[in-house]
């Protein structure tokens, strides 16, 4: 079998390769655009890449013998995954080998930005000694914010801790039990965080929410002063906005390992302002790390081509592949029953209850199913490598309890799968779908208690209304006036005269002052945009 290694990893991931005799072993000296590579694929069975080789449909499509990809590190955006998984190629990452670097850098930067570290050195570079200019604070007893309380923010919080620090955390999957478990202060939105915090790491994925969450705006309720640090997503950031903070003095310093565009331009605002620490992405950059990955990303591989056995994968369910056609329907649907309870999940769960029902209940395998789900409904959460291996493990690490129940009750569909997100016992949020004439037709059909009839896909406009006449009406009016089409409206109800649910599937995303119209209507009680 022949491995073509694209990218380069470290000697003993090359080294394992090469001790097994069954593997043929190429390493290419440089990373190679699409058009070079192409032709270099046809007899590859699998390919290892970090972040420089794109794996795009037209060498998935020339690779024709290729079985895996395996990724050095966490994140697969160079790879087609859509393409990998429609050609049958599994895709496999090394999710554990950056997390301890990346922490370890985020707490290095913090005391950088704490002791003004890189801006003394420059100055004595110069051959100047400005003990007064470079005066610094201590870390003890001040409070650092944590965005985001998966594995790295986790890392980040324990290193805080042992430097004498307070530790306050918003993720939206952070229970209190978890909390307390690490020792921290869970805070219900980010507004908790921009108020406490001396100190602010950013650790969630780039989402819809999460996209320039750090803006004008937010940096208004912070500390006077504060410190921010990022070695998440640039993304996350607004640059313009940061910029002007800095120079205002709102924002005291900032530290900086990624950005919107990369490589950061030459001539951009951040490169000149005093009061900036800046690294080139360095989050993986480590010996440590590059070992870790490289050796892991041989270990996975060779244990797939050689067995079979799938690990990291994050694009196959774990099963036979006769079991895997009856549950395929049920996966689409599950991940998207689970995107769309993530998103309206008001507030950190501790439950999440699954019920098979009719068709369902028969089913040889239903545990790739659930991983579908939690898989969906942790996928704005701060874990950033979930993927069908992991993903019980990382709602068990986020203090989720997963029950799962096949239910001999009459429903009144022939396939019926059923999701509730629960906080202790109040049920937080509820979810329901089946099929629509046959397996590629899924379709939720149930939202808390009102029936809908929901696609799995687009963007949504999901509301709770009074029920009364010219509520269509007046939502069409403002949509319209915003420049938004309504593709298709489901309108649900429990009783005449109470609280409706109204679904309008859109075909653009609303903008903010559509939704803050929305929002200050009186019979309107919740507004929320949801994408599938």
């Amino acid at each position: 079998m022949h491995v073509l290694v694209c990218d380069p990893i470290s000697p003993r991931g090359i080294a394992f390769f090469k001790a097994r005799p069954e593997f043929k072993v190429t390493v290419l000296g440089k990373r190679l655009p699409e058009a070079e590579l192409i032709p270099l694929v046809a007899d590859v069975d699998a390919m290892v890449v970090r972040s420089e080789t794109k794996v795009t449909p037209a060498i998935l499509e020339a690779a024709t013998r290729l079985k895996v990809v395996g990724r050095a590190g966490v994140g697969v955006d160079n790879v087609d995954v859509e393409a990998a998984t429609q050609r049958g190629v599994v895709v496999m990452n090394t999710p554990g080998g950056n997390t301890l670097t990346t922490a370890e850098l985020t707490f290095f930067m913090l005391g950088a930005l704490a002791r003004k570290i890189p801006a003394a050195q420059a100055s004595m570079a110069a051959g100047k000694w400005d003990r007064k200019l470079f005066q610094g604070t201590e870390v003890y007893g001040k409070t650092l914010g944590i965005l985001g309380a998966g594995r790295i923010g986790a890392e980040v919080a324990k290193r805080a801790l042992a430097f004498g620090m307070r530790v306050v955390a918003y993720d939206p999957f952070l229970t209190d039990v978890r909390a307390r478990q690490l020792g921290i202060e869970a805070v219900s939105d980010p507004d908790g965080v921009y108020r406490e915090a001396d100190f602010i790491t950013v650790h969630m994925p780039v989402t819809p929410e999460t996209r320039g969450m750090l803006n004008a705006e937010s940096f208004a309720k912070m500390k006077p002063g504060v410190r921010i640090v990022n070695c998440a997503r640039g993304e996350i950031i607004d640059e313009t906005d940061l910029v002007a903070a800095l120079e205002s003095g709102r924002v005291a310093a900032a530290a900086l390992d990624v950005f919107v565009v990369e490589p950061l331009p030459a001539d951009h605002k951040l490169r000149s302002l005093p009061n900036v620490v800046l690294t080139p992405h360095l989050g993986a950059s480590t010996e440590e790390a590059q070992e870790k990955c490289g050796l892991e990303v041989a270990e996975i591989l060779s244990a797939f081509l050689l067995t079979g056995e799938v690990r990291n994968a994050v694009n196959l369910p774990g099963v036979d592949a006769k079991t895997y056609e009856l549950v395929k329907p049920y996966l689409v649907l599950g991940e998207k029953i689970g995107r769309l309870l993530g998103q309206l999940t008001p507030t950190a769960a501790d439950r999440i209850h699954i019920t098979f029902g009719g068709r369902a209940r028969e089913l040889p395998q239903t545990d790739p199913i659930t991983r579908a789900i939690l898989r969906g409904y942790l996928s704005n959460s701060a874990v950033k490598d979930i993927n069908n291996i992991n993903v019980r493990s990382a709602a068990a690490s986020l203090g989720l309890a997963v029950e799962e129940k096949r239910s001999d009750e009459v429903v009144t569909f022939n396939e019926w799968l059923h999701v509730q997100v629960f906080h202790g016992n109040e049920k937080l949020v509820s979810a329901g779908g089946t099929f629509f004439g046959s397996p590629n037709n899924p379709r939720i059909v149930r939202v808390m208690s009102t029936a809908v009839e929901m696609p799995i896909s687009g963007t949504m406009l999901l509301l709770n209304n009074q029920d009364r006449p010219g509520m269509v009406g007046k939502l069409g009016t403002v949509l319209a006036k915003h420049g938004v089409n309504i593709a298709s409206m489901s309108l649900g109800r429990e009783a005449l005269g109470g609280e409706a649910l109204t679904l309008l599937v859109l075909d653009t995303v609303p903008p903010p002052a559509c939704l803050a119209e929305l929002a200050a209507d009186p019979a309107i009680t919740n507004v929320k945009v949801i994408t599938l």
